[in-house]
């Protein structure tokens, strides 16, 4: 009678369910061609979290097993045998009192075919299988597979060992219902988006005050004004230049949105890479000194010409063209600060999103001012008039491209552990960059496109005394036990730990840590202590900013040293080799293999693995028997972080 109910009750659930939600099974498919007449045919099925799919083996009297067959009517092709499955378990059912046969999380169920006729161009199959959790639902699908070269995709398959390895990375996590609700609590993201347009509006302001883009606002809006039929013609065109002008900029970002989708970690791993990072060094330097006007960066005049020609169409395609046209000249004063944006952007934890939020910062700078003139004419007459004060902004966006320069170089430098830029020869590099910057201000040393400069200005000996004031600010930097913490600077110059001086430890802030998992967790079991779980980079900016404004905040840093054990996995050290034998074959979700064969490779695959997460900082609270304490953390403020301290130690305390 028990067991009658509780099938009737499954029934019941079932026909609620069917009406209420969507299947929890996602299924995507590959062929593989073995020989002339035979083939493999991949399933690879995604479940949500808490339901089972039944294997073709699951015993009779039980939950329907799976059975992939030949659609009706078919001909021409057989099935070899049953299918060979990939992570399969045995499970007890209360209901059908009986050991069944599961899929949890993910199948991979690979049905050979034999062709009988060679002339066929298509094999059709149909997937049939039930998936239960509170409830039960059948999957009833149909397939279609074409014989042709294009569709045949490759099926990769990993070792032995790797599958084992793969298995090791894996934790059995308890409580990961909070996991997915993360990203509601951490406002980092949004903060970093928002910082970056306005990093971006900046820079457009910045390349608005060069001699390649100033001049261009009274001319190019004269001449929708004088050309146009009447005023409000004018004005809509005017309107109509600026919004082009934003939307050339936002799809200048767009390509890198389309490598983040195909690899979320692809981001991450371009902008850890040493020889990425030297060449955003060069690059940077290249600008500068093109700044100083030693020679011009531009793009080949021919592009020019073209969209000149292409914007006397007319109309709104006309206009768009004459948007284009003023990308391609201007970009010998815009192409070193979008370098330095995209280089940034690159480095950061939202990838191609935080390089479209500042590109489109960027192209709002550049088109407001075409807009606004447009709308009230009589501004023009309030603009200053070009002079050696635009080729001053450039030379001293030149120091500034030089200073930026050095963070890459020092990126390199930290990830490929050459200890040749410490933090206190950063800093000095800096100071004499900024000392030659103040010289200039004070007209001691000039550039090959300076005016002669009869009286000092206001504004340049104003901002001569204010850069005087920062190299004053950063001097102790050099110290090895500085007056002051350079928190104006956190996540640009190395970590403090980084130091030509000896360090009580390599860790954050001289706190004790362990930098393998496996070792914080057998730290944790033997004092009983909760595990902060800290996923960091050597060039994470926003790592060091956390560590070095919120981690060292007194009550915090207490926390910190001891009430939790903390692991810090670095996931961009990807110049520390693994041991042969612990190298192996990943094979993603997309099929492809990512070859683990670096510390970074472990840490960052590991991350991803176990949280779906390929950010940082990344921070989770767990229990030494690997229960998540609390909604995970990322960059964020220092009362949010205490709180959220202090909530997981609450619930470690209810353990």
């Amino acid at each position: 009678m028990k067991k009658i109910f509780s099938i009737l009750i499954l029934f019941l659930s079932f026909s609620v369910f069917s009406q209420t939600t969507k299947d929890p099974i996602k299924i995507e498919t590959a062929i593989q061609k073995i020989s002339e007449t035979e083939y493999d045919i991949v399933f690879n099925a995604q479940l949500f979290k808490g339901w089972y799919l039944y294997s073709q083996h699951n015993p009779d009297g039980a939950s329907l097993p799976l059975e992939i067959s030949i659609q009706e009517g078919e001909t021409g092709y057989e099935l070899v045998g049953k299918a060979t499955e990939k992570d399969t378990f045995k499970k007890y059912s209360d209901t059908w009192e009986k050991e069944e046969i599961v899929f949890k999380d993910k199948a991979i169920i690979t049905q050979r075919i034999q062709l009988t006729n060679k002339s066929i161009t298509q094999i059709k199959l149909n997937f049939f299988g039930q998936v239960c959790e509170s409830a039960c639902i059948n999957i009833d699908e149909d397939f279609t597979f074409y014989l042709t070269e294009n569709s045949i995709k490759e099926v990769i398959t990993i070792d032995a060992k790797s599958e084992d390895l793969t298995k090791k990375l894996q934790l059995n996590l308890k409580n990961t219902a909070l996991l997915k609700s993360s990203t509601d609590t951490s406002t980092g993201s949004s903060n970093g988006l928002f910082s970056i347009f306005l990093l971006g509006f900046v820079g457009g302001l910045l390349a608005l005050l060069t001699p390649c883009v100033f001049p261009m606002i009274p001319l190019t809006v004269s001449f929708f004004t004088k050309q146009s039929k009447n005023k409000k013609k004018g004005v809509f065109n005017a309107i109509l230049y600026g919004f082009f002008i934003v939307f050339i900029y936002i799809l200048l970002s767009l390509p890198f949105h389309f490598l983040d989708n195909l690899d979320p970690e692809i981001l991450n791993t371009i902008s850890t890479n040493v020889w990425l990072n030297i060449f955003f060094f060069v690059v940077l330097v290249f600008f500068a000194f093109s700044f100083f006007g030693f020679y011009e960066v531009t793009l080949p005049s021919s592009w020019g010409n073209k969209m000149d020609s292409a914007s006397s169409v007319g109309g709104i395609i006309g206009i768009f063209f004459m948007a284009l046209t003023l990308a391609i000249v201007s970009f010998s004063c815009t192409g070193p600060i979008l370098g330095s944006l995209l280089a940034s952007s690159l480095t950061s934890d939202g990838g191609a999103t935080q390089l479209t939020a500042g590109m489109t910062g960027f192209g709002l700078a550049l088109a407001l001012p075409f807009a606004l003139f447009a709308l009230f004419p009589s501004w023009l007459n309030s603009l200053p008039k070009s002079g050696g004060w635009l080729n001053t902004t450039k030379v001293v966006l030149g120091f500034l491209e030089l200073a930026l320069a050095f963070k890459f170089l020092s990126n390199a430098d930290l990830v490929a552990h050459w200890d040749l830029l410490k933090r206190e020869v950063f800093i000095g590099i800096w100071i004499v960059i900024f000392i030659g910057l103040a010289l200039y201000l004070f007209a001691k040393i000039k550039f090959p496109h300076d005016s002669p400069i009869k009286k000092l200005s206001f504004s340049r000996v104003s901002f001569g005394v204010l850069i005087i004031s920062f190299i004053i600010y950063i001097s102790p930097g050099v110290l090895k036990n500085p007056t002051w913490n350079l928190s104006l600077l956190s996540g640009f110059p190395p970590p403090i730990f980084y130091s030509i001086y000896e360090q009580e430890s390599d860790c954050p802030l001289g706190l004790d840590c362990y930098k393998d998992f496996e070792e914080g967790l057998a730290a944790a079991k033997e004092s009983n202590k909760p595990i902060l779980l800290d996923f960091t980079g050597w060039a994470c900016v926003n790592c060091r900013k956390m560590e070095e404004n919120v981690w060292s905040e007194p009550d915090i840093y207490q926390t910190l040293k001891e009430d939790y054990i903390l692991i810090s996995l670095y996931v961009d050290d990807n110049e520390k080799e693994l041991p042969t034998a612990q190298q192996f074959d990943f094979l993603k979700k997309n099929g492809k293999v990512k070859k683990i064969k670096t510390v970074g490779d472990k840490w960052s695959t590991f991350q991803v693995i176990n949280f779906k997460n390929a950010s940082q900082p990344y921070y989770v609270l767990l229990s030494p028997d690997l229960e998540i304490l609390n909604n995970t953390q990322q960059y964020t403020d220092r009362d949010t972080y205490y709180n959220w301290l202090k909530e997981g130690l609450k619930a470690f305390n209810k353990k």
